[in-house]
Protein backbone atom coordinates (compact mmCIF):
# COMPACT_ATOMS: atom_id res chain seq x y z
CA UNK A 1 0.00 0.00 0.00
CA UNK A 2 1.43 3.38 -1.01
CA UNK A 3 2.24 5.87 1.69
CA UNK A 4 0.10 8.96 2.04
CA UNK A 5 1.95 12.07 0.92
CA UNK A 6 2.48 14.80 3.50
CA UNK A 7 0.97 18.19 2.85
CA UNK A 8 3.05 21.33 2.48
CA UNK A 9 1.91 22.57 5.89
CA UNK A 10 3.07 19.38 7.61
CA UNK A 11 6.46 19.52 5.86
CA UNK A 12 6.92 23.18 6.80
CA UNK A 13 5.96 22.46 10.42
CA UNK A 14 8.46 19.60 10.57
CA UNK A 15 11.26 21.75 9.13
CA UNK A 16 10.49 24.57 11.56
CA UNK A 17 10.50 22.11 14.47
CA UNK A 18 13.96 20.92 13.44
CA UNK A 19 15.26 24.48 13.31
CA UNK A 20 13.78 25.55 16.66
CA UNK A 21 15.99 25.68 19.76
CA UNK A 22 15.57 22.88 22.27
CA UNK A 23 14.03 25.14 24.92
CA UNK A 24 11.49 26.50 22.47
CA UNK A 25 10.59 23.05 21.13
CA UNK A 26 10.05 21.65 24.64
CA UNK A 27 7.92 24.58 25.81
CA UNK A 28 4.15 23.90 25.96
CA UNK A 29 2.22 25.38 23.05
CA UNK A 30 -1.47 26.21 23.08
CA UNK A 31 -4.42 26.56 20.72
CA UNK A 32 -7.11 28.98 21.96
CA UNK A 33 -10.31 28.67 19.92
CA UNK A 34 -14.07 29.00 20.22
CA UNK A 35 -16.55 26.42 19.00
CA UNK A 36 -19.93 27.17 17.50
CA UNK A 37 -21.74 30.51 17.47
CA UNK A 38 -20.56 32.45 20.52
CA UNK A 39 -21.12 36.15 19.78
CA UNK A 40 -18.78 39.15 19.86
CA UNK A 41 -18.00 39.10 23.59
CA UNK A 42 -16.80 35.49 23.73
CA UNK A 43 -14.87 36.04 20.49
CA UNK A 44 -13.10 39.00 22.12
CA UNK A 45 -12.46 36.84 25.21
CA UNK A 46 -10.81 34.23 22.97
CA UNK A 47 -8.51 36.89 21.50
CA UNK A 48 -7.63 38.12 25.01
CA UNK A 49 -6.71 34.60 26.15
CA UNK A 50 -4.49 34.19 23.10
CA UNK A 51 -2.70 37.34 24.19
CA UNK A 52 -2.25 35.91 27.69
CA UNK A 53 -0.70 32.70 26.31
CA UNK A 54 1.81 34.57 24.15
CA UNK A 55 4.33 33.85 22.74
CA UNK A 56 3.71 30.07 22.65
CA UNK A 57 0.33 30.17 20.93
CA UNK A 58 -1.17 30.62 17.47
CA UNK A 59 -2.15 34.30 17.54
CA UNK A 60 -3.72 34.36 14.06
CA UNK A 61 -5.33 30.93 14.08
CA UNK A 62 -8.40 30.83 11.84
CA UNK A 63 -10.93 28.02 11.65
CA UNK A 64 -13.74 27.31 9.24
CA UNK A 65 -17.22 26.27 10.22
CA UNK A 66 -16.60 22.81 8.76
CA UNK A 67 -13.50 22.19 10.90
CA UNK A 68 -13.99 19.68 13.70
CA UNK A 69 -11.87 18.65 16.66
CA UNK A 70 -10.14 15.92 14.60
CA UNK A 71 -8.80 18.55 12.19
CA UNK A 72 -7.22 20.55 15.01
CA UNK A 73 -5.74 17.44 16.63
CA UNK A 74 -4.25 16.36 13.28
CA UNK A 75 -2.42 19.66 12.74
CA UNK A 76 -1.48 20.07 16.42
CA UNK A 77 0.99 17.17 16.36
CA UNK A 78 3.47 18.56 13.78
CA UNK A 79 3.24 22.03 15.37
CA UNK A 80 4.06 20.74 18.86
CA UNK A 81 0.80 21.90 20.44
CA UNK A 82 0.22 20.39 23.89
CA UNK A 83 -2.96 22.09 25.17
CA UNK A 84 -6.34 23.21 23.88
CA UNK A 85 -8.43 26.03 25.37
CA UNK A 86 -11.92 25.95 23.84
CA UNK A 87 -14.70 28.43 24.59
CA UNK A 88 -18.34 27.71 23.81
CA UNK A 89 -21.66 29.32 24.57
CA UNK A 90 -25.04 27.76 25.38
CA UNK A 91 -28.33 29.22 26.60
CA UNK A 92 -27.19 28.31 30.13
CA UNK A 93 -23.96 30.35 29.89
CA UNK A 94 -20.35 30.35 28.70
CA UNK A 95 -18.13 27.27 29.06
CA UNK A 96 -14.39 26.62 28.92
CA UNK A 97 -12.66 23.31 28.14
CA UNK A 98 -8.96 22.76 28.85
CA UNK A 99 -7.63 19.60 27.19
CA UNK A 100 -4.23 17.95 27.18
CA UNK A 101 -2.94 16.42 23.95
CA UNK A 102 -2.98 13.77 22.69
CA UNK A 103 -5.00 11.59 25.10
CA UNK A 104 -6.43 14.01 27.64
CA UNK A 105 -7.58 14.55 30.30
CA UNK A 106 -10.15 17.29 29.69
CA UNK A 107 -11.37 19.78 32.29
CA UNK A 108 -14.81 21.34 31.89
CA UNK A 109 -15.35 24.75 33.50
CA UNK A 110 -18.37 26.99 33.64
CA UNK A 111 -17.47 30.68 33.24
CA UNK A 112 -19.66 32.41 35.81
CA UNK A 113 -18.26 35.92 35.23
CA UNK A 114 -15.65 37.46 32.98
CA UNK A 115 -14.26 40.89 32.06
CA UNK A 116 -12.38 41.74 28.90
CA UNK A 117 -9.00 43.46 28.68
CA UNK A 118 -10.61 46.59 27.29
CA UNK A 119 -12.86 46.90 30.34
CA UNK A 120 -9.98 46.38 32.79
CA UNK A 121 -7.58 48.82 31.12
CA UNK A 122 -10.20 51.54 30.70
CA UNK A 123 -11.00 51.39 34.43
CA UNK A 124 -7.35 51.98 35.47
CA UNK A 125 -5.94 55.46 36.04
CA UNK A 126 -2.41 54.50 34.93
CA UNK A 127 -2.52 51.32 32.80
CA UNK A 128 0.81 49.57 32.24
CA UNK A 129 0.86 48.54 28.58
CA UNK A 130 3.94 48.86 26.39
CA UNK A 131 5.55 47.33 23.31
CA UNK A 132 7.30 44.02 23.85
CA UNK A 133 5.21 43.15 26.89
CA UNK A 134 4.15 39.79 25.40
CA UNK A 135 7.49 38.66 24.01
CA UNK A 136 8.11 36.34 26.94
CA UNK A 137 5.80 33.89 28.76
CA UNK A 138 4.22 34.88 32.08
CA UNK A 139 4.91 33.50 35.54
CA UNK A 140 2.38 31.13 37.06
CA UNK A 141 1.11 31.75 40.60
CA UNK A 142 -1.19 29.21 42.34
CA UNK A 143 -2.96 30.21 45.55
CA UNK A 144 -4.83 28.08 48.15
CA UNK A 145 -4.85 24.86 46.15
CA UNK A 146 -3.06 22.98 48.89
CA UNK A 147 -5.98 23.61 51.21
CA UNK A 148 -8.53 22.34 48.68
CA UNK A 149 -10.99 19.90 50.29
CA UNK A 150 -11.11 16.25 49.25
CA UNK A 151 -14.14 14.01 49.04
CA UNK A 152 -14.39 10.33 49.92
CA UNK A 153 -11.88 7.92 51.42
CA UNK A 154 -9.71 7.68 48.29
CA UNK A 155 -8.02 11.05 48.84
CA UNK A 156 -4.99 9.41 50.45
CA UNK A 157 -4.45 7.27 47.36
CA UNK A 158 -4.25 10.32 45.09
CA UNK A 159 -7.44 9.57 43.19
CA UNK A 160 -8.47 12.56 41.08
CA UNK A 161 -12.13 11.76 41.59
CA UNK A 162 -11.57 12.26 45.33
CA UNK A 163 -9.46 15.43 44.99
CA UNK A 164 -9.94 16.93 41.50
CA UNK A 165 -8.06 20.13 42.43
CA UNK A 166 -4.79 18.21 42.21
CA UNK A 167 -5.47 17.52 38.56
CA UNK A 168 -6.34 21.21 38.05
CA UNK A 169 -2.96 22.19 39.51
CA UNK A 170 -1.17 19.75 37.20
CA UNK A 171 -3.04 21.03 34.14
CA UNK A 172 -2.35 24.69 34.97
CA UNK A 173 1.34 23.99 35.49
CA UNK A 174 1.64 22.16 32.17
CA UNK A 175 0.07 25.08 30.30
CA UNK A 176 3.06 27.37 30.97
CA UNK A 177 6.80 26.74 30.54
CA UNK A 178 8.85 25.88 33.60
CA UNK A 179 11.45 28.37 34.84
CA UNK A 180 15.08 27.57 35.55
CA UNK A 181 16.07 29.96 38.34
CA UNK A 182 19.74 29.67 37.37
CA UNK A 183 19.20 30.71 33.75
CA UNK A 184 16.18 33.02 33.87
CA UNK A 185 16.74 36.69 33.06
CA UNK A 186 14.86 38.97 35.42
CA UNK A 187 14.48 41.61 32.75
CA UNK A 188 12.31 39.22 30.74
CA UNK A 189 9.86 38.63 33.59
CA UNK A 190 7.18 41.22 32.90
CA UNK A 191 3.85 39.39 33.45
CA UNK A 192 2.26 36.88 35.78
CA UNK A 193 -0.89 34.74 35.72
CA UNK A 194 -2.69 33.93 38.96
CA UNK A 195 -5.12 31.07 39.72
CA UNK A 196 -6.68 31.44 43.16
CA UNK A 197 -8.97 28.84 44.72
CA UNK A 198 -11.85 30.07 46.90
CA UNK A 199 -12.57 27.27 49.34
CA UNK A 200 -15.88 28.66 50.63
CA UNK A 201 -17.46 29.20 47.21
CA UNK A 202 -15.56 26.37 45.48
CA UNK A 203 -14.52 28.71 42.64
CA UNK A 204 -11.28 29.50 40.79
CA UNK A 205 -10.36 33.13 40.10
CA UNK A 206 -8.14 33.90 37.12
CA UNK A 207 -6.12 37.14 36.95
CA UNK A 208 -3.45 38.53 34.64
CA UNK A 209 -0.98 41.20 35.87
CA UNK A 210 1.91 43.32 34.67
CA UNK A 211 5.03 43.27 36.87
CA UNK A 212 6.96 46.50 37.49
CA UNK A 213 9.84 47.21 39.89
CA UNK A 214 9.87 50.73 41.37
CA UNK A 215 12.55 52.32 43.57
CA UNK A 216 11.79 53.04 47.23
CA UNK A 217 13.02 55.54 49.83
CA UNK A 218 12.84 58.66 47.68
CA UNK A 219 10.33 61.41 47.13
CA UNK A 220 8.06 61.62 44.14
CA UNK A 221 10.04 64.58 42.81
CA UNK A 222 13.21 62.48 42.84
CA UNK A 223 11.40 59.67 41.02
CA UNK A 224 10.19 62.09 38.39
CA UNK A 225 13.68 63.45 37.94
CA UNK A 226 15.20 59.95 37.56
CA UNK A 227 12.46 58.20 35.62
CA UNK A 228 11.53 60.85 33.06
CA UNK A 229 13.52 61.75 29.97
CA UNK A 230 12.77 65.48 30.20
CA UNK A 231 13.89 67.78 33.02
CA UNK A 232 11.28 69.72 35.05
CA UNK A 233 11.03 73.51 35.06
CA UNK A 234 13.61 74.76 37.62
CA UNK A 235 13.44 78.48 36.75
CA UNK A 236 11.78 79.46 40.03
CA UNK A 237 14.37 77.67 42.16
CA UNK A 238 17.85 78.98 43.04
CA UNK A 239 19.15 75.47 43.66
CA UNK A 240 18.04 71.99 42.65
CA UNK A 241 18.01 70.99 46.33
CA UNK A 242 15.01 73.28 46.83
CA UNK A 243 13.10 71.31 44.21
CA UNK A 244 14.01 67.98 45.79
CA UNK A 245 13.50 68.92 49.47
CA UNK A 246 10.34 71.03 49.11
CA UNK A 247 7.63 69.88 51.51
CA UNK A 248 4.19 68.80 50.31
CA UNK A 249 2.56 71.78 51.99
CA UNK A 250 4.52 74.11 49.75
CA UNK A 251 2.62 73.06 46.66
CA UNK A 252 4.56 69.93 45.74
CA UNK A 253 3.06 66.51 45.30
CA UNK A 254 2.73 64.08 48.18
CA UNK A 255 5.35 61.38 48.70
CA UNK A 256 2.67 58.74 49.26
CA UNK A 257 1.88 56.37 46.43
CA UNK A 258 -1.44 54.83 45.47
CA UNK A 259 -0.11 51.44 46.53
CA UNK A 260 1.44 51.27 49.98
CA UNK A 261 4.89 49.77 50.24
CA UNK A 262 5.73 47.25 52.92
CA UNK A 263 7.45 43.95 53.61
CA UNK A 264 4.93 42.14 51.41
CA UNK A 265 6.25 43.74 48.19
CA UNK A 266 9.81 44.87 49.06
CA UNK A 267 12.74 43.08 47.39
CA UNK A 268 16.45 43.63 47.06
CA UNK A 269 17.31 44.44 43.47
CA UNK A 270 19.98 42.39 41.72
CA UNK A 271 21.60 42.82 38.35
CA UNK A 272 19.49 42.54 35.24
CA UNK A 273 16.29 44.04 36.66
CA UNK A 274 14.67 46.56 34.35
CA UNK A 275 13.21 49.89 35.36
CA UNK A 276 14.70 53.32 35.91
CA UNK A 277 15.85 54.41 39.32
CA UNK A 278 16.51 50.87 40.58
CA UNK A 279 19.92 50.53 42.23
CA UNK A 280 21.69 47.21 42.69
CA UNK A 281 21.55 45.85 46.27
CA UNK A 282 18.93 48.44 47.24
CA UNK A 283 15.32 47.94 48.27
CA UNK A 284 12.65 48.31 45.57
CA UNK A 285 8.92 47.65 45.47
CA UNK A 286 7.11 45.24 43.14
CA UNK A 287 3.94 46.72 41.68
CA UNK A 288 1.27 44.62 39.96
CA UNK A 289 -1.07 46.25 37.45
CA UNK A 290 -3.94 44.20 36.10
CA UNK A 291 -4.01 43.67 32.35
CA UNK A 292 -7.04 41.42 31.96
CA UNK A 293 -9.01 39.39 31.19
CA UNK A 294 -10.63 38.37 34.47
CA UNK A 295 -12.45 35.02 34.83
CA UNK A 296 -14.43 33.29 37.56
CA UNK A 297 -14.46 29.53 36.88
CA UNK A 298 -16.40 26.63 38.36
CA UNK A 299 -15.13 23.10 37.80
CA UNK A 300 -17.97 20.97 36.41
CA UNK A 301 -16.46 17.76 35.05
CA UNK A 302 -13.22 15.90 34.35
CA UNK A 303 -12.98 13.36 31.52
CA UNK A 304 -10.21 10.85 30.96
CA UNK A 305 -9.83 11.24 27.17
CA UNK A 306 -9.66 14.05 24.67
CA UNK A 307 -13.17 15.50 25.09
CA UNK A 308 -14.48 11.93 25.19
CA UNK A 309 -13.85 9.22 27.72
CA UNK A 310 -14.59 8.01 31.19
CA UNK A 311 -15.88 10.66 33.59
CA UNK A 312 -13.40 10.88 36.47
CA UNK A 313 -15.23 13.62 38.37
CA UNK A 314 -18.57 15.41 38.12
CA UNK A 315 -19.37 18.40 40.30
CA UNK A 316 -23.15 18.33 39.73
CA UNK A 317 -24.01 14.62 39.59
CA UNK A 318 -23.01 12.07 42.22
CA UNK A 319 -23.24 8.33 41.53
CA UNK A 320 -22.84 5.26 43.68
CA UNK A 321 -20.43 2.46 42.88
CA UNK A 322 -23.26 0.33 41.48
CA UNK A 323 -24.34 3.12 39.15
CA UNK A 324 -20.77 3.68 38.00
CA UNK A 325 -20.33 -0.04 37.28
CA UNK A 326 -23.61 -0.12 35.36
CA UNK A 327 -22.52 2.89 33.30
CA UNK A 328 -19.21 1.22 32.47
CA UNK A 329 -20.99 -2.00 31.51
CA UNK A 330 -23.34 -0.15 29.13
CA UNK A 331 -20.41 1.71 27.67
CA UNK A 332 -18.54 -1.55 26.99
CA UNK A 333 -21.62 -3.03 25.33
CA UNK A 334 -21.93 0.01 23.09
CA UNK A 335 -18.26 -0.27 22.22
CA UNK A 336 -18.67 -3.95 21.33
CA UNK A 337 -21.71 -3.19 19.18
CA UNK A 338 -19.84 -0.40 17.42
CA UNK A 339 -16.88 -2.71 16.76
CA UNK A 340 -19.23 -5.42 15.45
CA UNK A 341 -20.92 -2.99 13.06
CA UNK A 342 -17.56 -1.73 11.90
CA UNK A 343 -16.36 -5.28 11.14
CA UNK A 344 -19.60 -6.08 9.33
CA UNK A 345 -19.27 -2.95 7.25
CA UNK A 346 -15.69 -3.88 6.37
CA UNK A 347 -16.85 -7.36 5.26
CA UNK A 348 -19.61 -5.86 3.11
CA UNK A 349 -17.16 -3.50 1.45
CA UNK A 350 -14.73 -6.38 0.77
CA UNK A 351 -17.54 -8.52 -0.69
CA UNK A 352 -18.67 -5.68 -2.91
CA UNK A 353 -15.13 -5.16 -4.21
CA UNK A 354 -14.79 -8.91 -4.86
CA UNK A 355 -18.06 -8.96 -6.82
CA UNK A 356 -16.81 -6.07 -8.93
CA UNK A 357 -13.56 -7.92 -9.63
CA UNK A 358 -15.42 -11.11 -10.63
CA UNK A 359 -17.72 -9.19 -12.93
CA UNK A 360 -14.73 -7.52 -14.55
CA UNK A 361 -13.08 -10.92 -15.14
CA UNK A 362 -16.26 -12.25 -16.76
CA UNK A 363 -16.47 -9.24 -19.04
CA UNK A 364 -12.85 -9.61 -20.11
CA UNK A 365 -13.38 -13.32 -20.70
CA UNK A 366 -16.36 -12.57 -22.94
CA UNK A 367 -14.34 -10.03 -24.92
CA UNK A 368 -11.51 -12.53 -25.38
CA UNK A 369 -13.65 -15.51 -26.38
CA UNK A 370 -12.46 -17.81 -29.23
CA UNK A 371 -12.73 -16.45 -32.76
CA UNK A 372 -13.77 -18.57 -35.87
CA UNK A 373 -11.04 -20.83 -37.36
CA UNK A 374 -9.38 -20.18 -40.72
CA UNK A 375 -11.33 -23.01 -42.40
CA UNK A 376 -14.62 -21.45 -41.41
CA UNK A 377 -13.42 -18.10 -42.74
CA UNK A 378 -12.48 -19.72 -46.08
CA UNK A 379 -15.90 -21.38 -46.41
CA UNK A 380 -17.62 -18.14 -45.62
CA UNK A 381 -15.55 -16.28 -48.23
CA UNK A 382 -16.29 -18.88 -50.93
CA UNK A 383 -19.99 -18.77 -50.13
CA UNK A 384 -20.34 -15.01 -50.10
CA UNK A 385 -17.86 -13.96 -52.82
CA UNK A 386 -17.84 -17.06 -55.01
CA UNK A 387 -14.05 -17.13 -55.41
CA UNK A 388 -11.13 -18.85 -53.79
CA UNK A 389 -9.47 -16.77 -51.04
CA UNK A 390 -5.85 -15.80 -51.67
CA UNK A 391 -4.78 -15.14 -48.08
CA UNK A 392 -6.68 -14.64 -44.88
CA UNK A 393 -4.84 -13.18 -41.87
CA UNK A 394 -6.84 -13.28 -38.72
CA UNK A 395 -3.95 -12.87 -36.29
CA UNK A 396 -3.26 -9.56 -34.61
CA UNK A 397 -6.51 -7.92 -35.68
CA UNK A 398 -8.13 -5.62 -33.15
CA UNK A 399 -11.66 -6.55 -32.21
CA UNK A 400 -11.44 -10.00 -33.90
CA UNK A 401 -11.91 -8.66 -37.43
CA UNK A 402 -10.49 -10.58 -40.41
CA UNK A 403 -8.33 -8.99 -43.09
CA UNK A 404 -8.92 -10.40 -46.57
CA UNK A 405 -6.40 -9.83 -49.36
CA UNK A 406 -7.69 -10.19 -52.92
CA UNK A 407 -5.57 -10.91 -56.01
CA UNK A 408 -7.33 -8.56 -58.40
CA UNK A 409 -9.50 -5.56 -58.01
CA UNK A 410 -13.13 -5.88 -58.89
CA UNK A 411 -14.12 -3.77 -61.84
CA UNK A 412 -16.52 -1.00 -60.97
CA UNK A 413 -20.05 -1.27 -62.31
CA UNK A 414 -20.84 0.66 -65.54
CA UNK A 415 -21.86 4.21 -65.06
CA UNK A 416 -25.49 4.89 -65.68
CA UNK A 417 -26.20 7.41 -68.48
CA UNK A 418 -29.31 9.36 -69.23
CA UNK A 419 -31.67 7.77 -71.74
CA UNK A 420 -33.57 10.02 -74.17
CA UNK A 421 -36.70 9.38 -76.22
CA UNK A 422 -36.62 8.75 -79.99
CA UNK A 423 -37.56 12.31 -80.73
CA UNK A 424 -34.28 13.48 -79.16
CA UNK A 425 -33.65 15.83 -76.31
CA UNK A 426 -36.39 18.24 -75.36
CA UNK A 427 -36.47 21.38 -77.43
CA UNK A 428 -36.35 24.83 -76.01
CA UNK A 429 -39.52 26.83 -76.30
CA UNK A 430 -39.60 28.82 -79.55
CA UNK A 431 -39.70 32.56 -79.50
CA UNK A 432 -37.66 33.07 -76.36
CA UNK A 433 -34.06 34.09 -76.38
CA UNK A 434 -32.48 35.28 -73.15
CA UNK A 435 -35.88 36.07 -71.74
CA UNK A 436 -36.99 38.28 -74.67
CA UNK A 437 -39.54 37.53 -77.39
CA UNK A 438 -38.08 36.80 -80.80
CA UNK A 439 -39.98 36.80 -84.06
CA UNK A 440 -38.99 34.95 -87.17
CA UNK A 441 -39.63 36.48 -90.58
CA UNK A 442 -40.04 39.98 -91.77
CA UNK A 443 -41.92 42.71 -90.06
CA UNK A 444 -44.83 44.12 -91.89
Amino acid sequence: MARKKKSKAQKAAKNNALREPEELAKAPHTFVVHRGHVGTNVTALTENMRQVMEPYTASNLKLRKKNVLKDMVAIAGPLGVTNFLMFSKTPAGTNLRIARLPRGPTLYFKVLKYSLCHDIVSALKRPQTFEGQYRHPPLLVLNNFKDAPSTGNDAKEGNFAANPRKLCVSMFQNMFPSINIHKVKLGQVSRCVSFSYDREKDLIEFRHYNIAVKPMGMSRRMKKLLMRNELPDLSKYTDISEFLTQMPGDGSASESEAELDGPHNEVEVSRGVGGRGNIVNQQSAIRLTELGPRLTLQLVKIEDGMCAGEVLYHGLVEKTKEEIEETLRLKKEKEKLRHKRKCEQARNVAKKNQDKADQKKKSLAGMKRDRPDSDENDDWYRKEVGEEPDSISAEGNAGGKTKVKKSAKVAPPPRKTAKFAKSGPPKKPAGKVLGRKASFGRKK
